[in-house]
């Protein structure tokens, strides 16, 4: 039988990958000690692999397919088919920035004020490209954690962290300088795997319904009945992903709508359908948009 090998990120990203996929319609399992979920596809097999090593295991074909972000694409500068954008993360559906950042009480302005500093980041391939590309002479070092706190004790000048709102960094009494890249979560595929017919079948349909998943984060259906002549003041009201969906009921005078909405806009919305004469007002949740 053929078989595509599918790697799913562990950390930070692995609780919000195995949800996406559930919605998307593949359930997995697995208990802390395992690496090797279990998935309920017999053409699927699963493997936890951090995000940082992902498109080199993808690149090499120990994976047909994987996710991970744009910045360990990057940093290990892989040679991978880039499928689908997946902007998710632990916390949200934003991308993440990765930024330069110093205390508060730095005398740091500028990229151009780093010159002879220390830098302390996870991502050092692409942090001493990016620097190099500018002509700016720092010593970059690799850091295996706690990174925010290095340069709040002043164990380096400076460090290059992610980031998503800016707010544990301000927390910390940190300011960012600038931003050297934006990143957000890839589906990838090996080149080999995307030229065999199978394996690209199947990958386009996990992109499918992975997209669809992340279409419906967010958003409810609505349905609701109401009167002919109360159509015309529901509809400027309803707001839609593209164009409600009217259909006749039994009943001549009387319609059916039905439409999607953003979740948080359902609680001040209600009240204006049920004064513009809607009635029956359904709410429901939704797994995929496609």
């Amino acid at each position: 039988m053929n078989k595509l090998k599918l790697g799913i990120p562990k950390g930070s990203l692995e609780t919000k990958t195995v949800d996406l996929f559930k919605r998307a319609g593949w359930n997995i399992s697995y208990d802390s000690r395992s690496y090797f979920p279990d998935i309920d596809d017999e053409e699927l097999s699963c493997t936890l692999v951090r995000a940082q090593e992902m498109s080199r295991y993808v690149e090499e074909g120990t994976l047909d397919l994987g996710l991970t972000g744009q910045d360990w694409i990057t940093e290990n500068a892989s040679d991978v088919v880039a499928v689908q954008d997946l902007i998710y993360s632990k916390t949200s559906t934003r991308q993440a920035r990765w930024v330069l950042v110093v205390r508060e009480d730095s005398p740091i302005r500028s990229l151009e004020d780093m010159a002879g500093k220390k830098v302390s980041t996870e991502l050092v391939n692409f942090t001493r490209r990016y620097f190099a590309e500018r002509n700016i002479d720092v010593h970059v070092e690799f850091s295996w954690g706690a990174t925010e706190a290095k340069v709040v004790e002043g164990l380096v000048d400076a460090i290059v962290e992610v980031t998503e709102t800016g707010s544990t960094l301000r927390a910390n009494k940190l300011k960012i300088i600038h931003e050297l890249m934006k990143t957000n979560t890839k589906l990838i595929a090996n080149r080999a795997a995307w030229e065999d017919p199978w394996k690209k079948q199947k990958i386009e349909q996990i992109q499918m319904l992975l997209n669809g998943s992340l279409q419906a984060m967010g958003k409810v259906g609505l349905k609701m009945n109401v009167s002919r002549e109360n159509l015309a003041r529901l509809i400027p009201v309803l707001p839609s992903l593209k164009a409600p969906t009217i259909s006749g009921l039994y009943s001549e005078d009387w319609l059916a709508v039905e439409t999607i909405v953003n979740a948080n806009a359902v609680r001040d919305l209600i009240p204006l359908l049920k004064e513009a004469g809607a009635e029956g007002i359904i709410e429901y949740p939704l797994n995929k948009v496609i």
